[in-house]
């Protein structure tokens, strides 16, 4: 048996449980979901020198909207995920107490809907506040 999710794509979107993401469309709130696409799949760190993939150094994935996760881990499910796959960005929480202008640390949650794997990773290395 596959594993599929509970609701299918169609049945999200009618519920207005997810919307359509545009450039620059993050989800603003606190269990708002939107719906975008993986950009490009990459790895943590990039050689300096060279501007080469640093294998080993974590994942990291930009989506279209202009979202971005990152990982001290490879994590199977982004290594598995391929520039143009559908996904579905959560927000799970933000910071609080940042200094103004530092809006890092914004932690969401994101299901390829291509291979139905998801993870849970923060829009930067640090959160708000950090190095």
């Amino acid at each position: 048996m596959k594993n599929r999710p509970p609701f299918s794509l169609a049945a999200m979107l009618s519920l207005g449980l997810c919307a359509s993401a545009q450039a620059g469309d993050l989800p603003k709130r606190v269990g708002a979901c939107v719906e975008t696409r993986i950009k490009s799949v990459e790895t943590r760190l990039v050689d300096g020198a060279t501007n080469k993939p640093i294998p080993g150094s974590g994942s990291a994935v930009s989506l279209e909207n202009g979202g971005y996760q990152v990982s001290y881990d490879t994590l199977p499910a982004i290594e598995r995920s391929k520039a143009g796959d559908p996904v579905r960005m959560c927000l799970v929480s933000i910071p609080k107490d940042c200094p103004k202008g530092d809006d890092r640390g914004r932690m969401y949650r994101t299901t390829n809907l291509r291979t139905f794997k998801s993870w849970r990773l923060p829009d930067s290395e640090h959160s708000c506040g950090g190095a």
